[in-house]
C-alpha cells in the first residue's frame, strides 16, 4: 500500500513538474507522407534529376540546383533553413550522424501514422486498409484533459486518418479526403472551400485532397476556432513519387514549406499563439535510396525506408538547430513529447505501451 501511495505521488509530482516548466499552451503537427530525409538536409538530387523520373529538368535545375547541400535545401526548403534551422531543431541528418526511425517494420503509412500518434508501433496495425485504430491517441488523450475539450481539430489529404485516429470512439474532428466541413457557424470562407474542392481536377486520385485544400481548410479553421491542437496531414510527396514524378514531388515539397511558413508567420502575430505554440512537422515513413528507382517506394522490402526525419520549433525547444549527436530516435517517442510539451504525461489504455518523451525537445534532459 505505501508502494502504491508514493507511486501516485511520484505521478502527480511528475505532472506538477511539467505543468510548471512547459510554455507551450499550443501545438500544432504537420506531416509531409512520405518525405525523404535525404531532400530535408540535401537538397534536390542530382542523380534523380537527371533521370528518366524528371521532366524538365533543365526547369527543376534552374529553380532547385546549387554546388552544395546546404544551399540546395534552403532552395528547396526556405522556411525550414531560415527559421527552423535557426530557432528551433531538426532531427534525422545520417549525414551528421544523428538518427530518426520509425520503429514499426512495415514502413508504410497507417502503420506509420499509428506509431506517432499512439506512441507504439502496433505489429497488428499492418495495412492500410479502412479498419478502426483500436488504439488510443494521443489527440483523444488531450481532448479529454481539462482545457482541450472541443479544442482539438484534424485536417487531412488522405481519406484514412478517421479510421487511424479513431474519430467514431475518439469524438476528434476529422475532416479528410474531400468532406466537406459542416458547421453552421462556419465563416463564408469555410463554406466557400466546401464548395471549390470539389470543382478542382482529381489530380492524385478521388479520395485524396489536394494539400493546398487541407492547408487552407485548416488554417482558416485556427484563424475562426482557434484550437489549442491542430493537426495537418499532407499527403502529395508520397503519391508523387509513387508516380515516379520528381519535379512534382519537389514542387510539392516546396509548396508545403510555404505553407508552414505562412502557418508560422500568422501563429506569431496571434496574442493566443505567439511564444505559446509548438510546432512539429515529421512523415510517416521513409523512402529507398539504392538502387536509384527505390525512391519511388517504400515497406518492408525496401532498404532504408524506416528511416525518417522530424522537425521542431516552440518556446520550450531549444534552438540548437541540426541536431548531430549520434543517437537514434524513433517515432513511437513523438507522442509522448507532444504530451510533455503541453504538460501532461500520456497514459493509454492497459497493455499500450508509449515510447520516452525526447528530452532534448522538451528540456527534460
Amino acid at each position: 500500500m505505501k508502494k502504491f501511495i508514493a507511486l501516485l505521488l511520484f505521478g502527480a509530482s511528475f505532472s506538477t513538474l511539467l505543468a510548471q516548466k512547459h510554455k507551450t499552451q499550443n501545438i500544432i503537427v504537420v506531416t509531409l507522407d512520405g518525405f525523404r530525409w535525404q531532400e530535408l538536409y540535401r537538397g534536390a538530387d542530382s542523380a534523380i534529376i537527371n533521370s528518366k523520373f524528371t521532366s524538365d529538368k533543365g526547369g527543376i535545375t534552374k529553380k532547385f540546383w546549387a554546388p552544395t547541400p546546404q544551399e540546395r535545401r534552403k532552395l528547396l526548403l526556405p522556411f525550414f533553413w531560415n527559421v527552423i534551422g535557426q530557432e528551433g531543431q531538426l532531427y534525422g541528418n545520417r549525414d551528421e550522424g544523428n538518427k530518426d526511425e520509425v520503429a514499426n517494420p512495415y514502413h508504410f503509412s497507417y502503420p506509420g501514422y499509428n506509431e506517432i500518434f499512439t506512441g507504439f508501433p502496433d505489429v497488428k496495425i499492418n495495412s492500410n486498409d479502412e479498419v478502426f485504430n483500436p488504439n488510443v491517441n494521443i489527440f483523444e488523450y488531450l481532448s479529454k484533459q481539462k482545457g482541450f475539450k472541443n479544442q482539438v481539430a484534424v485536417f487531412s489529404s488522405w481519406q484514412l486518418f478517421p479510421f487511424i485516429l479513431n474519430a467514431n470512439r475518439s469524438g476528434l474532428m476529422v475532416n479528410s479526403g474531400y468532406t466537406n466541413f459542416n458547421d453552421p457557424k462556419a465563416s463564408e470562407r469555410l463554406k466557400y472551400l466546401n464548395e471549390i474542392q470539389h470543382k478542382v481536377p482529381e489530380i492524385i486520385g478521388p479520395d485524396e485532397r489536394l494539400d493546398f485544400l487541407t492547408f487552407e481548410f485548416g488554417f482558416e479553421y485556427l484563424k475562426q476556432y482557434k484550437p489549442r491542437v491542430l493537426v495537418l496531414g499532407f499527403d502529395e510527396t508520397d503519391d508523387l513519387a509513387h508516380e515516379g514524378n520528381y519535379k512534382f514531388y519537389l514542387q510539392s515539397a516546396h509548396k508545403e514549406d510555404g505553407f508552414l511558413g505562412q502557418l508560422w508567420q500568422y501563429i506569431q502575430s496571434d496574442p493566443q499563439y505567439k511564444d505559446k505554440t509548438t510546432l512539429l512537422i515529421t512523415c510517416d515513413h521513409g523512402r529507398g535510396d539504392v538502387p536509384l528507382e527505390n525512391w519511388r517506394t517504400h515497406g518492408t522490402d525496401t532498404p532504408n525506408s524506416e528511416q525518417t526525419w522530424f522537425a521542431v520549433i516552440g518556446p520550450d525547444t531549444p534552438p540548437t538547430g541540426v541536431i548531430k549527436t549520434p543517437t537514434t530516435i524513433y517515432h513511437k517517442q513523438l507522442a509522448q513529447t507532444i504530451a510533455n510539451l503541453l504538460g501532461f504525461d500520456f497514459k493509454a489504455a492497459a497493455g499500450h505501451e508509449v515510447g520516452d518523451a525526447i528530452g532534448s525537445v522538451t528540456q527534460t534532459k
